[in-house]
C-alpha cells in the first residue's frame, strides 16, 4: 500500500513538473535575457509569474487543505543553512543567468548555456554539496534549528482565507502596478 501511494506521488510530481516546465517556457522564464532582466530590475516577467504561483497556491491550499484534499507538512530548518544556500544558489543563479528550474526549460528549449553549464553546475554542485556535507554537518557549520514545523495553515486550519484573501489581494495590487508601468 505505502509503494503504491509513492509510486502515485511520483508520477503526480512528474507531471506536475513537466507541466510547471511548460508554463515556465511559456512564460519566457527559461530565457537567459528575462533572467538577466529581472537581476538588473529592468524585466519583472519572474516576480510576476512567481507572485501568481503565490496567490494561486496560497488559496488553492486555503481551501483544499480544511476539507482533507492535501497534506500540509512542516519541515524544520535553519535561517542560517538557508542563507548560506541563498548566498550560493544567488552566485549561480548570477553567474548564468538560470536558477534550476528555468535551467531545465532552457535545456527544454535546446539552449546549450544551459545545457553545458547549467547542467554541469548542477551537478557538480551536487557532488560538491554530498561531499561536504558531514564534514559542515560535524563543524556545526550547517545545523537544524527549532523551527515550528506547523504551517500557517495548520494554525488557522478552517480560517485560512481571513489572510490568504487579503495577502493574495496585496499580492494581485503589486502585480498590477508592475504591469501598468510595464516592468
Amino acid at each position: 500500500m505505502n509503494k503504491e501511494k509513492n509510486s502515485k506521488k511520483l508520477i503526480q510530481g512528474l507531471v506536475i513538473g513537466f507541466l510547471f516546465g511548460f508554463l515556465l517556457q511559456k512564460g519566457g522564464v527559461s530565457k537567459y535575457d528575462v533572467i538577466i532582466g529581472q537581476l538588473r530590475l529592468s524585466d519583472f516577467t519572474v516576480v510576476k509569474i512567481i507572485l501568481t504561483a503565490i496567490i494561486v497556491t496560497m488559496l488553492g491550499v486555503s481551501y483544499l487543505y480544511p476539507r482533507g484534499l492535501i497534506e500540509v507538512e512542516g519541515k524544520s530548518g535553519s535561517l542560517k543553512n538557508a542563507i548560506i544556500g541563498g548566498l550560493i544558489f544567488g552566485l549561480g543563479f548570477g553567474l548564468l543567468g538560470y536558477c534550476p528550474g528555468t535551467i531545465a526549460a532552457a535545456i527544454g528549449n535546446g539552449y546549450l548555456d544551459a545545457l553545458t553549464g547549467g547542467l554541469f553546475g548542477i551537478l557538480l554542485g551536487t557532488v560538491i554539496f554530498a561531499k561536504m556535507y558531514s564534514p559542515l554537518k560535524d563543524k556545526k557549520i550547517l545545523t537544524q534549528d527549532k523551527f515550528h514545523d506547523h504551517s500557517l495553515f495548520h494554525t488557522l486550519k478552517n480560517r485560512a482565507f481571513l489572510f490568504t484573501i487579503p495577502f493574495g489581494m496585496l499580492l494581485g495590487l503589486i502585480l498590477y502596478i508592475l504591469e501598468k508601468n510595464g516592468l
